[in-house]
């Protein structure tokens, strides 16, 4: 049995879920997510929890996966999913123009553009060098922050570019003299 789709997922009770065939709609005070579930797995609603179950053995590669998908959804709606960047270097800095761009000055000889999907809010510290991005859909929030950090990956020499708060980098060291 699994031990991760064995854990009941806590039910806030101004939440609510309705499943249709394959998905599961969950809505609550941020908004609505929908998760996928597998053929053979169902959800059951207890006394202020939902418990994951599955039919037979067939199922059971899909059963944690399924609670944790349907758990990702309930806590989105509920307290929503947050990823936050660091840029560091001279220079390099983020803005906001409008609601739906993110502008990104990385030493490169232009600006890059970084357009928002819908469902997705960045926020900007003063100094322009933090970045918190935010909603309410886990997957899509990663992401943003992946493609974000992608534009300039931490150099392993100079330690430079977009990382994830709380990275730990290992700075490599540079060409030794010839001797």
């Amino acid at each position: 049995m699994s031990r991760i789709g064995k854990k009941p997922i806590p039910l806030p009770a101004n939440v609510k879920y309705t499943v249709d065939g394959n998905t599961v709609l969950v809505e609550g005070p941020k908004g609505k997510v929908s998760a996928l579930i597998a053929p053979g797995i169902k959800l059951e609603k207890g006394d202020g929890v939902l418990n994951v179950t599955r039919d037979d053995d067939k199922s059971a590669a899909f059963h944690g996966l399924t609670r944790a998908l349907v758990f990702n959804a309930v806590h989105g709606v509920t307290q929503g999913w947050t990823k936050e960047l660091d840029i560091v270097g001279i220079g390099y800095r983020a803005e906001m123009k409008g609601k739906t761009t993110v502008v990104f000055t990385l030493g490169y000889s232009h600006p890059i553009e970084f357009p928002l999907p819908t469902g997705v809010d960045v926020a900007i510290d003063p100094k322009q060098t933090h970045l918190t991005v935010s909603g309410i859909d886990r997957q899509k929030v990663g992401q943003v922050a992946a493609d974000m950090r992608s534009l300039r990956k931490p150099d392993p020499y100079k330690n430079k570019g977009v990382r994830y708060t709380g990275e730990k980098l290992k700075k490599k060291a540079g060409k030794s003299g010839s001797k």
